[in-house]
């Protein structure tokens, strides 16, 4: 199938063919006809598998054949982060290159003066964060009572970031009478009781099996002690002559750490993570893609929605607490088609969390030791053996009667998530189970 049988115009095939594009991704060639045709759509769907295309380009289309001009925007993109904000503003300014429409990206980070001037010069497409959206709400300097057309992007990583709360706040001033699109890499309950609040008798999408990574990503396991996964780490990149290479940590301090031992073995690196400022992180980024630096390293949260061509390698410095964020991960590499290596340094406290991950996979990561580097005594077959031990094969669940004659739900439902523990804000106070809002 081509671009110009799902019924685009000829002003959006231009620009995609300027682009280098032939054939649309499974993504596109089902949610493009669905949003032409005034459709709600609900598409689970990881990065990298042309996502942002696939909203980007009918709602160009849309807002294009409409007579309406307004000075208030009429289409509304929602996104958890700053980063992916910015991607999607270059997608739309990039296809919309031919149409005569006005897009503007508002988030945290910046001054809110330019952003405040532009809005009331007028946009037709808006592309926000929450916070900043909220932000601008309060003063007067934006309308949202014409949106015809609303997106929300990466609505599992909304959730996990804590803007539930936001999100219900932004849909309370939207008119009823409009297109909603709803993206998510996963699947949960909360997303699903969020798309029964929010669409209407949508389209489903899924792309991709759920929490699995792609085929085109070869995954590699190599045991290190915890003291030196730094030493280990430079000799690949050096003695592998890695050009390109996006490292995860789970702290921001530990990212700032890792980048500034990286430029001292000769490596050239930068961090970035939430407490980075806007400038220093869209400068680190453009600095990685054009080469200028060779390793990236970086936390969850900044790095969601980095669009990064044929990224050849992602380094788990550290694995995540949570076994869906390594999926999330290594997808940044092996995107459209290409291949690409994701490489997990794995330290002996760390077997546990490796045991979720597979479990999670449903399948063995390929061990590999580097001789000097791996643990005394730890063997492919030791280490693999561990993991076994913390990954027993998943109960089939009964229910139990409780007390008061109800049946009990098995375990998983009842026992917290892992993020909904308490949290402090960035004013330091502690709000319990209650997630606060981000910061992007």
């Amino acid at each position: 199938m081509s671009f110009s049988a799902l019924g685009l115009s000829a002003e959006l095939l231009r620009a995609i063919a300027a682009q280098g594009y032939t054939q649309p991704t499974p993504i596109q060639s089902q949610a493009i006809p669905a949003v032409l045709s005034r459709r709600d759509v609900l598409a689970a769907a990881q990065t990298g598998t042309g996502k942002t295309a696939a909203f980007t380009l009918p709602m160009l289309q849309r807002l294009s054949q409409s007579d309406a001009r307004h000075r208030a925007p009429r289409a509304l993109v929602l996104t958890p982060t700053r980063e992916l904000a910015a991607q999607v503003g270059e997608s739309v300014s990039t296809y919309g290159q031919h149409l005569p429409l006005k897009a503007l990206q508002i988030f945290g980070g910046v001054g809110l003066g330019p952003q405040t001037t532009a809005l009331r010069r007028g946009v037709d497409i808006l592309v926000a964060t929450p916070g900043r959206l909220l932000d601008h709400v309060s003063q007067g300097n934006v309308d949202l009572s014409k949106i015809e057309f609303f997106v929300l992007d990466e609505a599992d990583r909304m959730l996990d970031m804590g803007f539930i709360h936001d999100i219900r706040r932004v849909l309370k001033l939207l008119p009823a009478a409009r297109q909603n699109l709803l993206f998510s890499a996963t699947y949960s309950r909360e997303i699903e009781q969020l798309a029964v609040g929010l669409l209407r008798n949508p389209l489903r999408i899924d792309v991709a099996p759920r929490n699995t990574a792609a085929e085109t990503v070869t995954q590699i396991v190599h045991p290190v002690a915890r003291d030196a996964k730094r030493s280990l780490l430079s000799h690949l990149i050096l003695n592998g002559d890695w050009q390109q290479v996006l490292i995860f940590t789970r702290t921001k301090h530990g990212a700032n750490r890792l980048a500034e031992q990286l430029e001292r073995d000769g490596i050239t690196a930068a961090a970035i993570h939430g407490n980075k400022s806007q400038g220093a992180r869209t400068r680190a980024l453009a600095e990685f893609k054009s080469g200028a630096l060779r390793a990236l390293v970086a936390t969850d949260i900044a790095a969601r929605g980095l669009d990064i061509d044929r990224l050849p390698h992602v380094v788990n410095f550290e694995l995540p607490n949570v076994p869906e964020d390594y999926v999330h991960r290594i997808g940044r590499t092996g995107r459209a088609g290409a291949d690409g290596t994701a490489v997990s340094l794995i330290s002996p406290d760390e077997r546990g969390l490796l045991a979720g991950i597979e479990r999670l996979l449903g399948r063995r990561i390929d061990v590999q030791r580097i001789d000097g580097f791996a643990e005394r005594g730890a063997t492919d077959e030791t280490l693999q053996a561990d993991v076994r031990r913390q990954s027993p094969a998943p109960r089939k669940h009964h229910a139990r009667p409780r007390a008061d004659g109800r049946e009990q739900g098995n375990q998983r439902a009842q026992t917290a998530h892992p993020r909904s523990h308490a949290r402090k804000t960035t004013n330091g106070r502690s709000h319990g189970g209650a997630r606060p809002r981000a910061t992007v």
